[in-house]
């Protein structure tokens, strides 16, 4: 993100001193959306989908005019709950938002945290995006019924990785993959990774059979041959990708992820209209639409009151697919 120098921070002294600020073409102030000081909390670790999505928002939005620099951090830890019990904390802090997902839902459960999003501001769900099944370029399943053979024999002698704890989605698709394939899913040997950053190192070096992770993360490996594509969780095939659905590949099951931004809680109505107002925006430019392009995302765009219903919905859906699979 652009850094501000003193010289400019010294010219916005002044003209505050001599008269009312100029609007300048891409600040954003013509349009309202504009928000000095603005943060994107990542609550995993960089490399992430959290994380992409996040530094993909802020710098779309500083290319579309919309607002000024917006800085980027992180706060991995236990699945993301770390970042929302300190987002809760902000409270009515209008300039701070957090990128999260369906991972974070799940991490609420299987963490029993006392912080849930239902006590956070939603602000709007912005993509949706498969999961993929992923090896190493070393591995030796060529294929997913390769594969799928070696986890039938010995489900636990082949760990499958995943960049979000027990309950998120990197977890739940391997989960009713193993429940489609007959598998029980307690059998099943899953290493949680705290974002796809961490989960890259451990598939790259064979330390887990294979791994699941979104589309999005790991295209340039899939594209430069580092990592062999096995199959794809949603009901159809990516294009581009030369990979069945797990349909195809004879498991009655699909999945899809999601990810969003959520605020603290205690916003007033003028700074949560701000943020919805700003990701609306970012939503529909030209930017954006190109970034879904390149990384595969799927426009799922809710936003505000919408964003929340869905939240609640997908708060039970979590609780009973973990109820269901035992878990």
């Amino acid at each position: 993100m652009r850094l501000r120098t003193p010289f400019a921070l010294l010219g916005a002294a002044l003209l505050v001193l001599v008269g009312p600020p100029l609007l300048t073409p891409g600040s954003g102030s013509g349009t309202g959306t504009d928000i000095p000081g603005l943060r994107f909390m990542v609550p995993n670790t960089p490399g992430g989908g959290y994380d992409i999505t996040a530094r993909t928002a802020a710098k779309n939005a500083e290319e579309a005019g919309l607002t000024g620099d917006v800085e980027v951090f992180n706060l991995p830890g236990a699945g993301g709950t770390v970042g929302l019990t300190r987002l809760v904390g902000e409270r009515g802090d209008g300039t701070l938002a957090m990128s999260m997902g369906l991972g974070v839902v799940g991490a609420v459960h299987t963490n029993k945290t006392p912080r849930t999003l239902a006590d956070t501001t939603p602000i709007a769900r912005l993509t949706e995006e498969q999961d993929i099944v992923v090896v190493s370029k070393d591995s030796p399943y060529r294929t997913i019924h390769d594969l799928l053979a070696a986890w039938k024999e010995d489900p636990a002698k082949l760990p499958v990785g995943g960049g979000s704890s027990p309950g998120g989605p990197d977890h739940l698709a391997p989960m009713l993959m193993a429940q489609a394939a007959g598998i029980p899913p307690r059998d099943v040997n899953y290493v949680p990774f705290d974002g796809g950053g961490e989960l890259l190192a451990s598939i790259l070096g064979s330390k887990v059979a294979f791994g699941v992770s979104g589309v999005g993360e790991y295209l340039d490996q899939i594209e430069a041959g580092e990592l062999r594509l096995l199959a794809v969780t949603g009901a159809e095939r990516v294009p581009g990708l030369d990979a069945p659905t797990l349909r195809e590949a004879g498991l009655d099951t699909e999945f899809t992820n999601w990810r969003g931004i959520v605020a603290p809680p205690g916003l007033t109505d003028a700074e949560r209209d701000r943020l919805v107002t700003l990701v609306t925006k970012l939503h529909d430019s030209p930017q954006w639409r190109e970034s879904l392009k390149t990384h595969g995302w799927n426009d799922a765009f809710l936003p505000g009151e919408e964003f929340g219903a869905f939240l609640t919905e997908q708060n039970t859906r979590v609780d009973t697919v973990l109820k269901e699979l035992g878990l």
